[in-house]
């Protein structure tokens, strides 16, 4: 989320996804359509979703005995080098708050576009409305409107972006990232022991961590074969959690073995991914995964994403725990809020924004 606003940028026109669907709805610009190696078959959009991803009840590892927190953790390290996605159960987040947090997001996706135009996201950066990571006239356009904040430190706040409707949106915003903060604090300590580190390894590295928040909305799509929700990528943070609005199609994909794989989520659960970050600080024995979004011809979906990183000022590395003669250390040292804004100026394709730590 750092801010980078690149002026020079010429992005050409973007059409709003929603008043595409509702004006033309059997339009499909030339922008959206994908080349053939990139657009998600048949197979893959309805193959079966995965049931085999791991899910970590939160609650053992909190409130269980000695026995069920050394379980749960090993269940938790299985699902970081195995998966690199978990879902997780009890995870102690209101699911009011959850619920208040998916109404107000829908609502301001539902206003007119010309209101959610005052927080249009600038070419270049990754704040506001719009379509982030997008950067030259011919790129490729996801089926999907993006709004994105930073939250934490306040500096990387860009206040005019922070919408005055719905009424109570960015109340319940700060009160949802606090708590948002709270499970990716929680889960990085068990992930922390999971490796063998102590639990607080990874706040003490990471300073004063960096937070944002997105929320996508997918509208239904004519022909879902033809484009994708949101393009193929990993996440630079160290962890992601998502959450997926109730009654929303299966959208999200793995990249697994070499196969997309569809995830369906449990409901209240919030799906948690490694990113770039760890990643490096373990010397690939977690890796971030691949991952994107298909359209469905008939339903929309909404996902609320929140983004936890260290500090810009932090410099990364693998540590030393990781690093052994048949393990050569894989990722140079550098600075974190580099690698960030490497990130946010180029457009997401796969793993490629990775290269810039390896050696």
């Amino acid at each position: 989320m750092a801010p980078v606003p690149i002026s020079s940028i010429k992005v050409g026109h973007i059409d709003d996804v929603q008043e595409l669907r509702n004006n033309r709805p059997k339009t499909i610009p030339e922008r959206f359509v994908r080349d053939m190696s990139e657009r998600p078959t048949p197979a893959m959009t309805l193959s079966p979703p995965s049931s085999d991803m791991p899910v970590i009840d939160f609650s053992k590892l909190t409130k269980g005995n000695s026995e069920q927190i050394q379980s749960e953790t090993l269940k938790l390290a299985y699902a970081c080098e195995s998966w690199g996605f978990f879902q997780v159960l009890n995870h102690e987040v209101d699911l009011t708050l959850m619920e208040i947090m998916e109404k107000s997001s829908r609502e301001f996706f539902m206003l007119p576009l010309e209101e959610k135009q005052k927080y249009q996201m600038a070419p270049g950066t990754v704040q506001g409305y719009g379509q982030a990571f997008v950067f030259s006239e011919d790129q490729k356009l996801d089926w999907c409107n993006m709004f994105a904040l930073g939250i934490e430190p306040q500096f990387i706040r860009n206040p005019n972006l922070w919408p005055k409707k719905p009424a109570t949106f960015s109340e319940t915003v700060e009160v949802y990232s606090r708590e948002m903060r709270k499970v990716c604090q929680n889960l990085l300590k068990y992930i922390g022991l999971g490796l063998g580190l102590e639990g607080d390894v990874f706040e003490k590295m990471f300073g004063e961590a960096v937070q944002a928040i997105r929320m996508n909305y997918y509208p239904p799509c004519s022909r879902p074969d033809l484009v994708l929700g949101l393009s193929p990528h990993s996440d630079g943070s160290a962890l992601t959690v998502l959450q997926q609005a109730k009654g929303s199609p299966v959208g999200l994909q793995i990249l697994k073995d070499q196969t997309w794989l569809p995830l369906q989520l449990i409901p209240n659960a919030l799906l948690i991914n490694i990113g770039d970050t760890i990643e490096v600080l373990t010397n690939g024995k977690y890796k971030s995964v691949e991952h994107r979004a298909v359209a469905h011809k008939d339903k929309d979906r909404l996902s609320i994403v929140t983004f936890y990183a260290p500090s810009y000022e932090v410099e990364l590395s693998p540590m030393q725990e990781f690093v052994d003669e048949k393990n050569t250390c894989k990722y140079r040292r550098y600075n974190h809020g580099e690698y960030s804004k490497h990130y946010v100026t180029n457009k997401l394709q796969g793993k490629k924004t990775l290269d810039f730590a390896k050696i």
